[in-house]
């Protein structure tokens, strides 16, 4: 062998050792790994014979680790009889903002077994967010260990759930923003064991949205108040002139399918809702409930009565030229205690009585959690 060969197989190897070096390493981290930051009721723990960690309302972030796109794996286990438990990914600003896949024990084989939501600004949004591509259904076995595993590419994610041939929800949009964050184990109740935990980064893949489409005549351009406390005011009264002009309104967009979803502007309210525990008491006072309004203008060729569509999370007073025609409330457990409060375009209508030229549509929508936000489209034909 002459010493140009040997000098090409010198640097074959050590292109090869380089490239080597740079595939991403899987990373598995054992229930009392020093890696892990144990928030709430997470600890180390033992479950059926299995070193394992036990959360009951808490979290298990991996320090020093950040993740874009990546393999998640986890064994489960769970002997409650109620709970949701799962994964959170690309997490930021402690927990902030994040994306979140759960499962709920409790609805085993119905069709929100199991849920994608975003987290902004601290909290959850799955009232929005909900249907196809955020929910579906699944069999979640009890007291026994299944595996779950969470693909993460791009904007798309898929969970699988014992069967790793086959994803048990496909993730086609995900909603936070964020592209890269932390991963955590967490549970917001229920008793619940993980163990063989392992993640794997992969190679960045191009960040492409799939967006649902707008459908027409969704009232898209909005202009949104800062919050204010929802017990001081009297939301069945329009506001007047004078209190319009005093408010910095920000101009916002929906988003398709026509959402103005208030926690990417606002901040959430976190208050205990009574008569989610107590259908009697849903005629109380919330305290800690928080409002803003939005107002958009609609244009009339004549005077006309027209149907609006409109959809909102938690409760809502329609106004039209400052005066009020409608108020709404959809809270969770609000309309009976299993209502769930999901938004949809279809969850009420209230006739609008336009006028010819120009038209101020205003909303005063109330927040007590699970998603803040409304939709509103106008129905094609005249009334």
């Amino acid at each position: 062998m002459n010493a140009r060969h040997l000098t090409l197989c010198a640097v074959a190897l050590v292109v090869a050792s380089g490239a080597q070096s740079q595939t991403p390493q899987t990373l598995s981290v054992p229930p009392d790994s020093l890696r892990w930051e144990l928030q709430d009721q997470a600890k180390p723990a033992e479950y059926q014979g299995r070193k394992c960690l036990l959360l009951d309302g808490g979290a298990a972030i991996v320090k020093d680790f950040e993740m874009r796109d990546g393999v998640i794996d986890v064994d489960i286990a769970t002997p409650a009889k109620r709970g949701f438990f799962g994964i959170q990914f690309r997490v930021i600003n402690n927990g902030a903002s994040a994306e979140w896949v759960y499962l709920r024990q409790h609805k085993s084989g119905l069709p929100d077994a199991m849920q994608y939501t975003p987290v902004l600004n601290t909290s959850a949004n799955w009232q929005i967010y909900n249907g196809p591509g955020f929910t579906g259904a699944v069999d979640i076995p009890k007291d026994v260990w299944f595996h779950l595993r969470l693909e993460v590419v791009g904007a798309q994610a898929k969970l699988f759930v014992k069967d790793m041939d086959k994803p048990a929800l496909v993730m086609n949009d995900l909603k936070s923003g964020v592209q890269k964050g932390q991963v955590a184990l967490y549970v917001l109740t229920g008793e619940t064991y993980f163990s063989n935990f392992e993640v794997r980064p992969t190679p960045d893949a191009p960040w492409e949205r799939h967006l649902p489409p707008m459908p027409p005549d969704t009232l898209t351009k909005w202009s949104i108040s800062p919050s204010y406390d929802g017990l001081a005011r009297n939301l069945e009264r329009p506001l007047t002139d004078t209190e319009i002009k005093g408010i910095h309104w920000q101009d916002v967009e929906a988003e398709a399918p026509g959402f103005v979803v208030l926690y990417r502007y606002r901040d959430a309210p976190h208050l205990r809702v009574t008569f989610q525990g107590d259908f009697s008491k849903r005629l109380e006072p919330q305290p800690g409930m928080k409002v803003i309004y939005a107002r958009t203008m609609i244009d009339s060729d004549r005077d006309q009565v027209k149907k609006l569509d409109i959809g909102y999370s938690d409760e809502v007073s329609v106004f039209l030229n400052g005066q009020i025609l409608y108020r709404g409330r959809s809270a969770q457990g609000f309309r009976d205690p299993g209502f769930l409060g999901i938004v949809n375009p279809e969850n009420d209508a209230v006739y609008l009585p336009l006028k010819k030229g120009s038209n101020e549509l205003m909303l005063a929508v109330s927040e007590l959690g699970g998603g803040w936000g409304f939709i509103c489209r106008l129905a094609a034909r005249e009334y």
